[in-house]
């Protein structure tokens, strides 16, 4: 059962038990990204929301996991080797 979703990533300079419970769909949305997914695609199959009948939500909360994602890899990475 996939988690809850949020219309955007509650922020933090530390890696937050949102980003350790989204952990998988932030892999699966920097998969899809490599792969040329577009966000309506993103949306839809990793999110789990329809850009058809939400399309401002779907896309900001893409962009926002997204970003977070990539932030976790460049430096969010570090905290979470730092405790495990």
């Amino acid at each position: 059962m996939a988690p809850p979703i949020s219309d955007e990533v509650p922020w933090s300079e530390r890696v937050t038990p949102y980003d350790e419970t989204h952990f998988i769909i932030y892999l699966r949305l920097l998969d899809a990204s490599a792969d040329g997914a577009t966000e309506e695609e993103m949306s839809r199959v990793v999110l789990g929301i329809d850009p058809e009948k939400e399309p401002e939500r779907a896309r900001n909360a893409v962009r926002s996991h997204l970003g977070r994602a990539r932030w976790m890899t460049e430096t969010g990475y570090r905290d979470l080797l730092a405790t495990h």
